[in-house]
């Protein structure tokens, strides 16, 4: 799903999507890079490479492959009622691992995704091993009894001392499972590294 290094990834996207890419040392040393490139005529990127860009960005932040975000767009511009952008980020953070990364049950998307593949996670009182599954409002996330006492979940309740829940979610610490209570807002998320709105037009040429 993730071809190449990804710090040379995370720098021809000019966005630090990884968590390898999300450390004091690499912005220093990236910016210096910069720095130095900056002496140099910068390259012109046309429209589509921007678009495309941007695209990149969103598909790699989520770690999900070609197919299913191009599905998930096409999804998304369907629904009349709701604003395709919205519809859009609405979809990619329902996906189950995405809930347990905002959960703060996983330092990052990725090793959510490992924890419901391997059968850490349930969905309403089931296991799920699917981490695209998608998650619906009053839907109750939690973990997995037999896993609680495994070295995944020993320091959850340190972190989550200093850990803030989206709004959109309720977590509940001493039962370890939290609730869908609302949708997410595209216009609340504050931490995003692309634009979806950019992302559609890529998709609508």
């Amino acid at each position: 799903m993730i071809s190449g290094p990804k710090y040379k990834i995370a720098r021809r996207l000019r966005a630090p999507i990884f968590e390898k890419t999300q450390t004091q040392k690499y912005a220093l040393r990236e910016a210096r890079k910069i720095k130095a490139k900056s002496k140099r005529r910068p390259a012109q990127k046309t429209e589509y490479g921007l678009q495309m860009l941007e695209k990149q960005k969103a598909r790699l932040s989520y770690g999900i492959s070609e197919k299913q975000f191009s599905k998930y767009v096409s999804e998304s511009i369907a629904k009349k009622a709701v604003k395709s952008s919205q519809a859009l980020f609405e979809r990619l953070e329902t996906r189950v691992d995405n809930i347990v990364y905002r959960l703060g049950l996983a330092p990052t998307r990725r090793f959510a995704r490992q924890m419901v593949s391997h059968g850490h996670i349930t969905c309403n009182g089931r296991k799920t091993n699917i981490p695209s599954m998608q998650i619906y409002k009053a839907d109750v996330i939690s973990i997995r009894e037999g896993s609680l006492k495994t070295k995944l979940f020993n320091e959850l309740t340190e972190k989550h001392k200093t850990y803030t829940t989206p709004k959109w979610l309720k977590f509940d610490l001493e039962k370890k499972q939290g609730t869908v209570v609302a949708s997410p807002v595209l216009e609340e998320q504050k931490d995003l590294l692309f634009d979806l709105d950019t992302v559609l037009e890529f998709y609508s040429r």
